[in-house]
C-alpha cells in the first residue's frame, strides 16, 4: 500500500513540474500577430505577403474595391505602383486613365506570388471592372541576387496562376496582359532573352475574347535595340515622366476599345 501510494505520488510530482514547464516555455513564446512574408527566395507560385508595407496597401485596395465604381483596373509591381507618384506617372494617368473610371492596384516590388495573395485575400472581390491591364513578372526575373530569382519556367507558372486568379474573381472583365517592358540598356542584355522567352507565353493566352495580350516593348527601345534611357528615371527599368507618356498612348487605343466592347 505504501509503495502504491508512493508510486502516485512520485507521478503527481512530476506532472506537476512538467505542467510547471510548459506553462513556463509558453509564456516567452511570442505568438504570430502578422501573415508569414515571403523569404529571401520563394516559389512564384506560392501565394505570400511580402511586407507589413503591403498589408497596409492591400488594405486600401479592399476599402477602394468596396466603394465600387472601377471600370478600369492596373495590377502590377513597382512600374504600375509609380502611376501615383507626382514625379513619374501620375499627371499623365490623370490626363489618360482618372477619366475611365480607373483605379492602381500596382506594389512596388511585388512577384507573382504577392498578386497571387492579394488576389487570395479578397483585392478582386466586391466590384467588377469591364477592363483589368496586368503588367507583372520583371521582379521573378530580377531580383537580386540571381541565386534568389525564379526560373523562365517559374515566372510563366505563376504568371498564368494570377491570370487564372484574375478570371476567377473578375469574370466580366476583359483583361489585357502587356508583354513584359525590356530592361538593361544593351540589346544583347541577359534580360533580354529571358524576358522574350516570358513575353512569348504571355502570347499564347490571348483567346481574342476575354483574354487580350499587347506588347509595347519597342516603344521604349532605340532602332539598335537599346534602351532608350530618356524615357527612363534610372536608366534601366523605371519609367520618368516620358515613359509613362509612351506606356499611355500605346494602350489607351487598346483600353478604350475593350471598354466600349459589350
Amino acid at each position: 500500500m505504501r509503495f502504491r501510494m508512493y508510486w502516485r505520488g512520485s507521478i503527481t510530482a512530476m506532472l506537476l513540474a512538467l505542467w510547471a514547464l510548459i506553462g513556463a516555455a509558453m509564456a516567452q513564446t511570442t505568438v504570430p500577430t502578422t501573415v508569414p512574408t515571403t523569404q529571401p527566395w520563394q516559389s512564384a507560385t506560392e501565394p505570400a505577403l511580402k511586407s507589413s508595407g503591403e498589408m497596409k496597401m492591400h488594405e486600401q485596395f479592399l476599402e477602394l474595391g468596396k466603394k465600387g465604381d472601377i471600370d478600369l483596373l492596373f495590377v502590377g509591381d513597382s512600374i504600375t505602383d509609380f502611376w501615383r507618384r507626382p514625379d513619374r506617372g501620375l499627371a499623365v494617368w490623370n490626363e489618360y486613365f482618372a477619366p475611365l473610371k480607373a483605379a492602381n492596384f500596382g506594389i512596388s516590388g511585388d512577384r507573382t506570388q504577392h498578386v497571387l495573395w492579394r488576389i487570395q485575400n479578397g483585392e478582386l472581390d466586391g466590384f467588377q471592372a469591364k477592363v483589368i491591364v496586368l503588367l507583372l513578372g520583371t521582379n521573378n526575373l530580377s531580383s537580386p541576387p540571381k541565386s534568389i530569382r525564379n526560373t523562365n519556367e517559374e515566372t510563366i507558372a505563376g504568371l498564368k496562376l494570377v491570370v487564372a486568379g484574375i478570371r476567377r474573381h473578375q469574370p466580366g472583365a476583359k483583361l489585357l496582359i502587356l508583354g513584359i517592358f525590356p530592361r538593361g540598356k544593351e540589346a544583347d542584355n541577359p534580360y533580354r532573352q529571358d524576358i522574350k522567352v516570358v513575353n512569348g507565353e504571355l502570347a499564347k493566352m490571348d483567346d481574342g475574347k476575354s483574354i487580350f495580350y499587347l506588347d509595347i516593348g519597342d516603344h521604349f527601345l532605340l532602332p539598335d535595340g537599346s534602351l532608350n534611357t530618356d524615357l527612363f528615371i534610372d536608366g534601366n527599368l523605371h519609367p520618368n515622366a516620358a515613359g509613362y507618356e509612351v506606356w499611355a498612348k500605346a494602350i489607351i487605343g487598346k483600353v478604350k476599345g475593350l471598354l466600349a466592347t459589350p
